[in-house]
């Protein structure tokens, strides 16, 4: 670690203080050795997905390391637009996969996370909570984007999977009159919880069994705990509301992938593969 530090400091500029700043990062990787290590000898087999994994995590934080301080440096609105939208888009995808039976399930899945996480977004800064500046925006978003990613995921593929076991119940309800929101309320619902619930047990145990992320990294950083805890109050009231929004508008425009305009099941959707 030492000969290593003392070649570095001979790489003029930049490039010697992000390499320096790598090293405990690079040093770090020792642990994962352990973990390798222990699939190995257990025979699991992920010792290359792991391994995988952690080149990924290196190269890609290197390089949203990167872009960051180029947006940073910008104090642009336009940059944070876009990558707050770059953000949504991969996330759209992502809880799309999830729910791969879901019609359109990856737009439903932008929109709903699109609509979630803009509204906080919006109402705070109407509020003067932070302000409209890279350093805010993009980590908070990125936060309510990753928790509104995994509750639409989890609501969409549920909800399909709910009305698909009891499609005999539902279609009766449809027989008799009721609408699709009415006959599967009930279903609706069920996926909500589900959804929903590890959001706000989290938020129920903050601070008794784990110390966030914002936190803990504002309190390493040398920040105060109180002003730590204030902002992480800040980022679990977002992340709730962005998490609420998110998956009760996905369930919405899963009504309009599920039926037909004749309020009948779509039999393509829930057929047997």
């Amino acid at each position: 670690m030492e000969q290593a530090t003392a070649l570095l400091e001979q790489v003029p500029g930049f490039w010697r203080d992000f390499l320096l700043g790598m090293l405990k990062p690079v040093a770090a990787t020792a642990v994962v050795a352990v973990a390798v290590a222990l699939s190995f000898s257990q025979r699991l087999g992920l010792e290359r997905e792991m391994l995988f994994a952690v080149a990924r995590v290196f190269l890609q934080l290197s390089v949203v390391g990167f872009v960051l301080q180029f947006i940073f440096s910008q104090e642009n609105a336009l940059w944070i637009l876009l990558a707050y939208l770059f953000m949504v888009t991969v996330a759209g995808y992502t809880a799309g996969q999830r729910a791969k039976r879901v019609p359109r399930s990856k737009y439903i899945a932008w929109v709903s996370i699109l609509v979630g996480t803009a509204f906080p977004m919006l109402v705070l800064l109407v509020l003067k909570v932070f302000p409209f500046t890279p350093r805010y925006i993009i980590p908070l978003a990125g936060m309510m984007i990753g928790d509104a990613m995994t509750v639409t995921g989890v609501t969409m593929k549920k909800l399909r999977e709910d009305v698909e076991i009891q499609r005999n119940m539902v279609e009766t309800a449809l027989a008799l009159g009721a609408t699709p929101r009415e006959a599967t309320l009930q279903q609706v619902k069920r996926s909500l919880v589900i959804a929903l619930s590890p959001v706000i047990d989290n938020a129920k145990t903050v601070g008794l069994i784990v110390l966030p992320g914002a936190m803990t990294g504002l309190i390493m950083a040398g920040a105060s705990p109180l002003e730590a805890i204030q902002l992480q109050i800040v980022v679990k009231n977002m992340v709730m509301a962005a998490s609420t929004v998110s998956s009760i508008v996905s369930s919405y425009l899963c009504w309009t992938a599920f039926f037909t305009k004749a309020f009948q099941l779509k039999d393509e959707v829930f057929a047997d593969k």
